[in-house]
């Protein structure tokens, strides 16, 4: 955060945002003028055109390390019994980017080991996975970067082309941060059947994603709404806001327990500029059902 910021608690709860009728008002105006059919259509074909210019520009700068992730998802420190076997569990990191997640993971594994030099076999394997093939390519050339702790490959989630990386059956975790809203959502059942399919009897889906009614989606000027909750932004990338109990239905339809699954309200203030940052998020832990 900034000098002067502060950080309110956040606020975790199944509970819908309560829209004010300014907000309702801007959604009712959003849908005045929607995306039309052709030009949405363009944007599936092209998404992927549109996350490779999107990295192109902002290079590695854009996305700050996702330090936080160990604080909301203990599971990504778990001290397994299997560490004492010399096996380590496998994870895989769903639309990587230019690994803000999987190199801080990396940096507190060697710090767990308690060698501050090199980053060591740890507990985790990981496999990292992009949209992007230019995202790839910035994991890849990362000075972290060692195919003894990670292999980073590109690939459509949406289609079968994981499974020609990672064995079905193989995985103890899969991490989607972020990442699904960029899909549209015909194929959001694709993507978590495709982690099922990857994830052993028992294995997590540790999830987090834009909520229902987060800042971002009200902003959206008239023109900028494809579909219900469904946004294309400046740069022609996409995002979906998620309600809560669609996103439980969405994973137990798929053969999932659903072990956490709520909005995160979080608000930043800064007092001296005047400036107050609610933001909305959906967060979920999902287990596959042993068979």
């Amino acid at each position: 955060m900034e000098t002067g910021d502060q950080l309110i608690a956040d606020l975790f709860t199944t509970r819908e945002k309560e829209l004010t009728a300014e907000e309702t008002k801007k959604l009712e105006e959003q849908n005045k003028r929607l995306v039309p059919e052709f030009k949405a259509n363009k944007l599936e074909v092209d998404a992927q055109r549109h996350w490779d210019i999107f990295y192109k520009r902002n290079e590695t700068r854009f996305f700050k390390d996702r330090h936080w992730t160990t604080r909301e998802f203990q599971e990504l420190l778990d001290q397994s019994d299997l560490r004492e076997a010399h096996q380590r569990r496998t994870l895989l990191e769903v639309g990587c980017g230019v690994g803000n997640l999987v190199f801080p993971l990396l940096e507190e594994q060697s710090r767990a080991e308690g060698n501050e030099d090199s980053v060591p076999c740890g507990r985790f394997y990981f496999y990292a996975c992009d949209f992007s093939p230019r995202a790839v390519d910035f994991v890849r050339a990362n000075p972290l970067y060692d195919p003894s702790n990670i292999t980073a490959f590109q690939c459509d989630i949406t289609t079968q082309q994981v499974h020609e990386q990672i064995p079905a059956g193989s995985l103890d975790v899969c991490t989607m941060i972020f990442v699904l809203s960029a899909i549209h959502p015909h194929k959001f059942k694709d993507v978590v059947q495709n982690l099922w399919r990857l994830l052993k009897p028992g294995g997590l889906v540790l999830f987090r994603d834009y909520g229902l009614y987060d800042m971002a989606q009200l902003r959206f000027k008239p023109g900028n709404k494809i579909a219900e909750n469904l946004y294309v932004r400046q740069d022609g990338t996409r995002s979906y806001y998620f309600a809560e109990q669609e996103v439980a239905q969405l994973f137990t339809e798929s053969g999932f327990d659903v072990l956490t699954n709520a909005y995160v309200h979080r608000r930043t203030l800064n007092v001296k500029e005047g400036v107050d940052v609610p933001r909305i998020f959906l967060q979920g832990k999902f287990r596959k059902k042993h068979l």
